[in-house]
């Protein structure tokens, strides 16, 4: 082999050589751009504000006038920009006050007292002034003996054999042999489930009343009270959800301690259905240890029509069931991909504004529909939703093409493709809507009891280290206390 021969194998093993150390450059530098986009994703979970609300400078940041316009809008006069602004009625005050029991309670002057001190002359009624105030009775516990008399027959008990025993009717106990009424139980469950109050602090509440209720006997009411009494409510809301034809869905997750053949760390799903907007709502938890898709299949069994729901590919092998998309799903998507850009970036008008730009444009058509009828809404949204709809979607398959799928950004677009037939939905009946918060709000309070028992507990730990750590003797009374 020649030296010119030798050169040019040197020099393609070099360009080969530049070429895979490119390669590995450009792949350190998408995954060091992912990872700063999940920090900066991570601290504005934990710091920024959870509201995806949009600014109006990023709404009419494109097409403002397009978007902000509308024809059939009146021009407003002088008159009505002047006096449209009013101020608040005094009358409001006693609107909120009417359904609300009254107790008068009068001040006069006794009859010696009622005597001029100038002249001496007798004083007469001339006007009263009122002031109002809010009175409130706190939880008050009393008992209530349940005498029943029992009745026999004297004449029987001297000349028959067996003699009647007759009973006054009396209500049968919602848990025989125990305190429990209905109205404690509904306290409790209201309590703990409504207001997110754990057993252990409700214990505490019924101790300063003069009351010793344990945790353990108010969990074993609640466990007694469940089936049968709340069981019967609860499968006859079950059977006239599966009788709707549009539902929503959602899920979290949880952690439960002491389940049987599981450990306390293990992730459990409590599973929300509930109602659309049509007719008195329904809103059922169900309970399960996995996320598997038997669930929903099992809970909705009999169900036929449109199911609104996240995404969530678990709820897909229902059978006659349409899935509708939520919107606002997309849109968060979007929402990230904004804040995982870096601080110079975040003000420039960037891809990812043009695609929240889109979802806003969807939401604020929603808006200008909330008080049509479903009719109305269905035609209406074929005339403007539609035309936004085909267009986002020409945009989407453009950016995929020039932007990394595992990017925030190519997540939000890759979210939408996926879900875009679903996502679609909401166009084919107006009595739809354009996102599932309504079982997002519908779970929500569970969250934030889950959350909020977590966080007392993470509080009442942090504290106990802080105190014991400096000051020591105190530590036994926080373990008695525990």
């Amino acid at each position: 082999m020649d030296m010119q021969e030798n050169s040019d194998l040197i020099i393609e093993q070099l360009n080969a050589e530049i070429l895979k150390q490119n390669q590995q450059i450009a792949e350190l530098n998408a995954k060091l751009k992912w990872y700063e986009e999940q920090f900066r994703l991570s601290r504005a979970k934990q710091f920024s504000a959870s509201s995806e609300k949009t600014t109006p400078e990023q709404i009419s940041l494109f097409n403002e006038a397009e978007d902000s316009a509308n024809p059939e809008l009146e021009e407003p006069t002088v008159e009505t920009i002047t006096y449209q602004r009013k101020k608040k009625q005094a009358g409001q005050r006693e609107d909120k006050l009417k359904d609300l029991p009254v107790e008068v309670i009068e001040y006069r002057l006794e009859e010696h007292e009622q005597v001029c001190p100038c002249c001496k002359g007798a004083l007469h009624e001339m006007s009263t002034q009122v002031r109002q105030e809010l009175k409130i009775i706190p939880a008050q516990v009393s008992v209530v003996k349940h005498v029943q008399y029992i009745y026999a027959c004297r004449q029987c008990e001297t000349d028959n054999i067996t003699t009647p025993i007759i009973k006054a009717e009396m209500p049968k106990p919602i848990l025989p042999g125990s305190l429990a009424s209905p109205s404690i139980l509904a306290y409790i469950m209201d309590q703990k489930y409504t207001s997110s109050l754990p057993l252990y602090r409700q214990e505490q509440q019924f101790s300063r009343l003069g009351i010793d209720l344990s945790r353990q006997t108010m969990a074993n009411w609640l466990l007694n009270a469940a089936d049968p009494w709340l069981k019967i409510i609860y499968d006859r809301m079950h059977e006239q959800l599966l009788q709707r034809d549009i539902l929503h869905a959602d899920e979290t997750t949880l952690q439960v301690l002491k389940e049987p053949g599981r450990l306390a760390e293990s992730k459990s799903y409590m599973w929300l259905y509930r109602t659309g907007r049509d007719g008195p709502a329904i809103v059922l938890y169900d309970y399960q240890t996995t996320r598997a898709s038997k669930h929903p299949n099992s809970f909705l069994s009999g169900f036929t029509g449109y199911l609104q729901t996240d995404g969530y590919s678990g709820y897909g092998k229902l059978a006659g069931v349409t899935l509708v998309g939520c919107w606002a799903h997309a849109r968060r998507k979007f929402t990230e991909a904004l804040k995982a850009l870096p601080t110079e970036q975040k003000d420039k008008p960037v891809a990812a504004s043009v695609g929240l730009d889109y979802c806003n444009r969807l939401f604020a058509i929603e808006r200008q529909l909330k008080e049509l009828s479903s009719q109305e809404r269905y035609e209406r949204r074929l005339e403007l939703s539609k035309p936004v709809l085909d267009d986002f979607y020409i945009w989407l398959k453009k950016q995929r093409q020039q932007t990394l799928p595992k990017s925030a950004f190519g997540k939000a677009i890759t979210y939408c493709l996926n879900q875009w037939d679903d996502l679609n939905h909401f166009l084919l009946d107006g009595r739809l809507e354009i996102d599932n918060n309504r079982a997002e709000r519908s779970i929500k309070p569970f969250v934030i009891g889950r959350n909020y028992v977590l966080n007392i507990f993470m509080c009442h730990r942090e504290t106990k280290r802080i105190v014991t750590r400096r000051f020591p003797w105190k530590s036994r009374l926080i373990n008695e206390s525990s």
